[in-house]
């Protein structure tokens, strides 16, 4: 906690600072009292009086990506939504763009439960606080949109979230992504071209225990950093979904996506467990309902994005490179599956076995 508050007086310093003390000064408590003024407006917007009886509140919400994409574009709908439906008694404060730090940091501040840093966006990463979570980045794993419905809404999905809840985060909802690509300023076409191939991951054990079975040199770092280190050639080359390419602009400096889709998985749009905790019930109902009309506001977006990005990214120069994926999943999941876990594996058999295009 002591690391992150560090950061974040380093990033204020960046920032407007009587913008960011309003933000989170306020943010580290809530009261059950609520003007006569809020409540009248509450009872406007919300037309059965529901705003009346929510306490104030002040969220803040922090996350990677650029204001470009639709994770942000789904945290400004979120804001939006429970300022209106709350009549102001609840506000969201967003930063975007690691302006609070990294996904770490950012995590460990929601867990923390301080009031610094609320609502994150996160999946894998949570693997440092509960090891069957870093299951979400099993390569391979899922094989369709069907099948992560299937997983996240059946037995493994619970058994998922109540993880994240027991590592001090309350699940609102699952926000889907698209296959996970490798971009690099060569041609790959098999495993075999990735010898000695530096490559960004996150901090994924399985990630990185994917890409080394497959000859790679895996290279954990922030996001934030990608474009620098590859306009430099610390590293060669990265693996994100379409969206992240292209809203990092890592089209300025990278050549070829190669089409392995070896990682569909999801991330969580999560809470402190802490903070939700100490909320009314009316608020905790709120929040929920906002939160699950954001996602889906944001998964039509991302429909819409992901069918016209392949066709953006060329029109950027980048060229496309179809790959029997095949030889790539079975070097990945051989060398995974030698680092998981009892524990993981058997939520990996799961995983597997709930693919309805296999029942």
């Amino acid at each position: 906690m002591k690391k992150f508050r560090k950061i974040a007086a380093v990033t204020a310093a960046a920032l407007a600072s009587v913008s960011l003390l309003s933000a989170c000064g306020g943010s580290s408590s809530s009261s059950s009292t609520t003007t006569t003024a809020a409540a009248a407006e509450g009872e406007q917007s919300g037309g059965d009086g529901a705003a009346a009886e929510v306490e104030q509140i002040d969220l803040v919400f922090a996350h990677i990506n650029a204001e470009t994409h639709t994770w942000h574009k789904m945290a400004e709908k979120f804001k939006e939504l429970i300022e209106e439906k709350s009549g102001g008694n609840i506000t969201v404060t967003i930063y975007p763009n690691n302006q609070l730090g990294s996904e770490i940091e950012t995590i460990q501040s929601a867990i923390a439960g301080m009031g610094d840093c609320d609502i994150v966006l996160t999946g894998e990463s949570m693997q440092t606080y509960a090891e069957e979570l870093g299951i979400i980045g099993m390569p391979y794993a899922i094989t369709s949109d069907e099948h992560m419905d299937a997983v996240l809404e059946g037995e493994v999905g619970q058994e998922l979230e109540d993880l994240m809840q027991s590592a001090g985060l309350k699940v609102l909802g699952a926000i889907k992504r698209g296959p996970r690509e490798i971009t690099s300023n060569k041609v790959i076409n098999s495993p075999d071209d990735l010898q000695g191939f530096i490559i960004r991951t996150p901090e994924s054990k399985m990630t990185m225990a994917a890409f080394e079975a497959m000859g790679a040199k895996p290279t954990p770092m922030a996001f934030s950093e990608i474009f620098t280190s590859l306009q430099q050639g610390v590293i060669h080359g990265q693996e994100n979904p379409l969206a992240n390419i292209y809203d990092a602009s890592l089209y300025e400096v990278q050549d070829y996506v190669i089409q392995t889709d070896h990682l569909r998985a999801w991330v969580y749009f999560a809470i402190s467990d802490a903070r939700f905790s100490s909320f009314s019930e009316a608020a905790q109902q709120m929040i929920q309902e906002c939160a699950t009309e954001a996602i889906d506001y944001e998964h039509e977006l991302f429909l819409e994005e992901e069918s016209q990005l392949q066709a953006t990214l060329e029109e950027k120069g980048m060229t496309f490179i179809e790959v029997d994926q095949e030889p790539f999943k079975e070097k990945a999941v051989e060398g995974v599956l030698a680092v998981l876990s009892d524990k993981q594996k058997e939520i990996y058999e799961k995983m597997v076995a709930a693919d309805p295009a296999a029942n």
